[in-house]
């Protein structure tokens, strides 16, 4: 009984230590490195962490994996729900993963902002893409803010990069400003739209069209073939509206069916072209270092306002401050300005 005891006591010890070890910065990066799916998970996973210690740990692996990172390319898509995005990911990775592409999805899930709950249902929506051996897909709960989802996104994309992933795919959930956030870390912006659906206009007004490299009329099949040819008319005509691209790129409208898996070649030839033209007019690595430098000022920004809301002198502070604003005793200014030095000290 006693010897029972002994041997679950030390099969216990051993199981706990495996788990530590399977933790450790050195066997994550190793893991990454070596294109393990469970250590990239459990790294990601400490880069959504919020605690201090599993930040600590999480720049640090993203620190040593800055310098194996594969050549990629970030490919943003965005839509309105119901446009097809998780169908269009599967039949578009699918055939990236044939053509010998290791493909990494990442979306930015809602999160319910009464449950708190995130619909994570991308890998079960997604159920041939997430059973090749060549496909990696993470779905990131959005919550509240929206700037701390697109950093982690961003730390995240180094990870894949590093585990042999040299396609990245970024969904953002098509209803709110995740465009623009995710616009500032991809190489080419896909936008998908349907066809009939009286959104054209629409698609001007948010801006989002000036942000894409390409417009996708997803769905046209069966009798939406003539309104999909319609639209590409339609958007081809809209586009010549807006400002051209600084690198003098012509975003191209397209259609395809990525439920009956037509038209989606012409989408990944597409990128092709933008990435070559791109890549020898070096347009694409500056945009690039741009887009570093963003992050760099960007992570400052988060880093610092961080740093003043936690400032235990402001904390003291700060409610009595939004309530002599509240009352017109003071300017929203001069409280600003009490308070910003008031953490200076």
């Amino acid at each position: 009984m006693n010897t029972s005891k002994n041997i679950s006591a030390e099969s216990a010890s051993k199981i706990r230590s495996f788990r530590r070890e399977t933790h450790t910065t050195d066997s994550l990066t190793n893991g990454i490195l070596k294109g393990d799916k469970t250590a990239l998970s459990r790294a990601i996973t400490l880069i959504e962490s919020t605690n201090a210690t599993h930040t600590k740990q999480a720049n640090e692996i993203i620190e040593r994996c800055l310098t194996h990172k594969t050549k990629s390319i970030r490919i943003g898509i965005t839509g309105v729900p119901g446009v097809g995005k998780s169908t269009f990911i599967e039949s578009f990775g699918k055939r990236l993963t044939t053509e010998g592409h290791k493909v990494a999805v990442l979306a930015v899930d809602p999160t319910s902002t009464v449950t708190r709950g995130s619909i994570l249902g991308d890998k079960t929506r997604m159920e041939e893409l997430v059973k090749d051996a060549n496909a990696f897909i993470r779905p990131s709960p959005s919550g509240s803010s929206l700037g701390g989802v697109a950093r982690k996104t961003r730390e995240t994309i180094v990870l894949c990069e590093a585990a042999g992933y040299n396609i990245i795919l970024i969904e953002t959930v098509g209803v709110g400003q995740s465009e623009t956030a995710v616009h500032s870390m991809v190489d080419f912006f896909l936008l998908l739209k349907l066809a009939g659906a009286g959104d054209e206009l629409q698609g001007i007004k948010r801006g989002i069209m000036e942000m894409a490299d390409a417009i996708v009329i997803n769905k046209s099949d069966g009798d939406n073939i003539q309104r999909a040819k319609k639209a590409r008319v339609e958007f081809a005509r809209a586009l010549h509206l807006l400002k051209t691209q600084d690198n003098g790129w012509v975003p191209k409208v397209l259609a395809c069916s990525a439920l009956e898996d037509t038209g989606i070649k012409d989408v990944w030839d597409t990128i092709e072209t933008y990435v070559a033209t791109n890549t020898k007019n070096n347009f694409f690595n500056t945009k690039r270092q741009e887009q570093n430098k963003y992050w760099l000022l960007q992570t400052i920004e988060d880093q610092l306002k961080q740093q003043f809301y936690q400032d235990k002198k402001v904390k003291a502070q700060l409610q009595e401050s939004i309530n002599a604003v509240v009352n017109n005793k003071t300017s929203p200014f001069a409280a600003a300005d009490k308070l910003l030095k008031l953490h200076s000290k």
